[in-house]
Parts: structure tokens; sequence; C-alpha cells
């Protein structure tokens, strides 16, 4: 029986180790943190699980196949010696591809945007009578899918990042839509050339490709994706490339010269929702969906969980969950997409990039900033640096939602706002469990 090593012990390692045994594969799955835990199963199963025990060739020569999980780094030294001696090494995406590639993939990647588009774009094929899931970072993992071979798939709809096709090299989409691009994950990829030329490469790779046209990275580099289908919000004469796109004008969303669906009947707040709207759009129309399904969908779209997520209005004050803003671009746009006086909660595990944007809405639209988690000292210095003293230090999410709803009727606030234009890691195991926190506390509120 053939040797596979499963790294990683989340839903998609997990997943990446079910579907190799189930073809008769040996396979170990382990984590190299002491603190997870598993489902008990999974040994019973056949499936040997090693916690707290990082996998290297140099212990274990009868590896033949390795899978990597997507929070796996792809250039940590142990994947580059196996791939220096020829092991197979792929990511658990590649692994799902390798399944379903009979089925035609919409992927979905982006800095922002990602799972807003992924997700309404599932939703618009699943009202046009498609089974067609959400996987990849949002839903199922996509080996999920491969294993519930039982329930018969029209479409796979892939939220892909950059982790998961720097480690897939053989994913080709019918339909590849690139949402935004700007300076992220950069601790992982190092420069913006190579985050960009890892997400160019799914593009290339797909039959049909959708772009975000007011997205100023995209737009500079448009001459390359001359055949692409591009959008704007601004309308068709904002448009790119050699065809027909999609547009707003007089309020519809346009595809191709064709009126499609009222803009009005989206839900979500904010003009980033109407560009994400715009490539959901793109996707339905050149797989085939009718507008009447298109309509119904958008519609009754009820929006993502962490993104602009409405929780609850307290004395005329709404609380917004936008948890998912785990960098200053997100939350810039997030903070732009309120309403104004705002009470923002922001803090976290800092990251690179450039905050200017985000410092600028900050000064026009906060009231106060309430601080949290271990970026407090650098937030502290820059707002200092830009002139902003309206913050206060309250480091945990308890306080600060807290604090928000005592200073809410004082500032006048029309809105309170955690979007905290950082990862959670140093508080929390992810942005979900951070926003579910979040949603917990202002519930309390009422």
């Amino acid at each position: 029986m053939p040797n596979a090593h499963v790294i990683g012990l989340g839903k998609s390692g997990v997943a990446a180790a079910r579907l190799l045994k189930r073809q008769g594969w040996d396979v170990t799955l382990s984590d190299r943190n002491f603190a997870t835990t598993f489902d008990q199963k999974l040994e019973s199963e056949g499936i040997t699980v090693k916690i707290g025990y990082s996998w290297h060739p140099d212990a274990d020569e009868s590896t033949e196949l390795v899978i990597v999980s997507p929070g796996v780094p792809w250039d940590i030294p142990a994947l580059i010696a196996a791939r220096e001696r020829g092991i197979e090494t792929i990511g658990e995406m590649e692994l799902a591809w390798r399944n379903l590639r009979s089925h035609p993939w919409v992927a979905i990647t982006g800095t922002n945007g990602k799972t807003t588009t992924t997700a309404l774009i599932a939703a618009i094929f699943q009202t046009a009578g498609w089974s067609a899931p959400a996987c990849g970072n949002i839903g199922y993992a996509a080996c999920e899918l491969a294993l519930e071979s039982a329930k018969p798939l029209d479409w796979v709809i892939a939220e892909i990042s950059s982790y998961q096709i720097e480690s897939s090299s053989s994913i080709a989409p019918r339909i590849g839509v690139w949402t935004t691009f700007t300076p992220d994950h950069l601790s992982r990829h190092y420069t913006l050339e190579n985050y960009y030329n890892i997400k160019a490469r799914l593009l290339r790779q797909s039959a049909l490709q959708v772009f975000n046209g007011d997205d100023a990275y995209l737009r500079e580099v448009g001459a390359d994706w001359q055949d692409a289908y591009w959008t704007s919000v601004k309308g068709k004469a904002h448009l790119i490339g050699n065809t027909p796109g999609t547009y707003i004008e007089d309020g519809w969303v346009v595809f191709q010269g064709d009126r499609i669906v009222p803009v009005s009947a989206l839900r979500m707040v904010g003009e980033h929702n109407h560009q994400n709207l715009l490539m959901a759009v793109a996707a339905a129309r050149l797989a085939g969906i009718d507008k009447e399904a298109i309509t119904h969908a958008v519609a009754n779209f009820p929006g993502v969980p962490h993104r602009l997520e409405h929780i609850c209005t307290i004395a005329g004050v709404d609380f917004i969950n936008d948890s998912k803003a785990t960098n200053y671009d997100a939350a810039q746009v997030g903070l732009s997409a309120v309403a104004s006086p705002v009470i923002l909660i922001a803090g976290g595990e800092a990251k690179a990039g450039d905050d200017t944007s985000w410092l600028q809405t900050i000064q026009e639209k906060a009231a106060v900033v309430l601080l949290i988690g271990n970026a407090v000292p650098r937030f502290v210095q820059r707002l200092k640096e830009v002139g902003y003293s309206n913050y206060e230090i309250v480091e945990t999410m308890e306080k600060a939602v807290s604090r928000a709803a005592e200073l809410a009727p004082q500032m006048n606030a029309r809105v309170v706002l955690l979007s905290p234009a950082c990862a959670s890691f140093d508080q929390f195991q992810n942005f979900e469990q951070r926003g579910d926190l979040f949603r917990e506390l202002c519930l309390a509120l009422l």
C-alpha cells in the first residue's frame, strides 16, 4: 500500500486524509501544534494521527506523496527537501481538482472580496437549480466534495487563496474570477511580483476570465488580459479589453449590453459590493444562467458572516461585524461603507501593508477608535503620526464592546464597527471566532 503524509489537521487536511484512505493509500495525518484536537474516528478509520509532530523526509523515507493544508507555508525546509528528492508534494486543493476535474469549476481569487463573490456566485448557481456548493476557503473543504461522491455535482464554486494556488499547479477552471489585488501575505510570498504571479497562474489556466476593472493594480496590468471579461461600477466607458464586459448603467447591472438585475436588489451596503455583484453576474451569464434566476438569487442573498454583517440595532446605533477585514485595504473598504460617525474597534496581529488610505478614512469617519490586541503600540504610533488622538486602548473584545455601547450615545455615533485591519491569531483561532465573540457580546447588550 503506498504511503501518503498529510500535514495540517484542519478541515482541509482531514478531508484530504479521508479521501486518500478511500483510494487505498496508507495515510498519516500530522500537526506540529501540541494543542490540536481531532476527531477520534480518524484512527478507527485506519488513519494514523500524530500531534506535535513535524514531518521531514529525513525521518520518513517511505512517504511517496505529501499533501499540504492551506495554512502550511510552501517553502518550509521539509517541503523543499521533499521536492528536491522527487517526493510528490501538492496542496489539498490540487488533490480535490484531480478528483473533481470532470466537473466545471468557477475559481475565485483576489486579495479582498473573494468570500462575498464566491458566496453570491454559489447562491446564483444554486437558485438556477444546479448542485454547485461553495468550497475552499468557505463552505466545504474541496476534498469534502470529492468524498461526497453519492451527490452529483454540476459545478464546483471554489474560493482559492494564493496559498492554495501555490501548491496546486494543474487547476484549470472553466471560469476564473480575480476580485482585487493589493499587498497582502508578503511575509509568506516576499514580493508583490511573486504574489501577483501566483494569482495570475490560476487565471491563465482558466478558460474564461473575469476581472475587476475598478481595481487600480489590475487596470495597470490590463494590457496582459485583453480577452478577459472586465467589470466596472463606473459604467461602460470605464471598461477595458476586447470583450464586452459587465457594468452599471442607470441603476442596472448590464452584461454585454443586456440589462440583468437592478443594483438595488442587493441588500449589502458599499460600492465594493456592487463590484462583487458585477463579477458574480458575469460568471453566472458566462455559465448560461438566465436573468430570472440571477435576480431571484441576488434579492434573497443575505450577505456573508463577518463581512459587514449587521448584528443588531440598539437605540438607533447599528452594531456591525467586519471581522473578515484582516488587512488595511479590507478595513478601509468596510469603514467607507458604513454611516458616520463610527466607533471603530481595530487591532489584533498586525500585518505588513500600506495603511495610508485606512488612516485617512479613520480621520474622516471615526468618532473614536478602540484598540485591542498585539497591534496596540503600532496603531497608537501611526494614529499619533497622522494627528489623530481620539483613541482608547481597551485590549480585549469584551472591554471594546462594553466601552463602545457606553460611548455611542455620547458621541452621537450611528455605527459601532468591528473592522480590525489585522489577523486574529494573537487572541483568537481565526477571524470567525473573533467575529462570533463580537456578535455574542453585542446580542448580550440587548
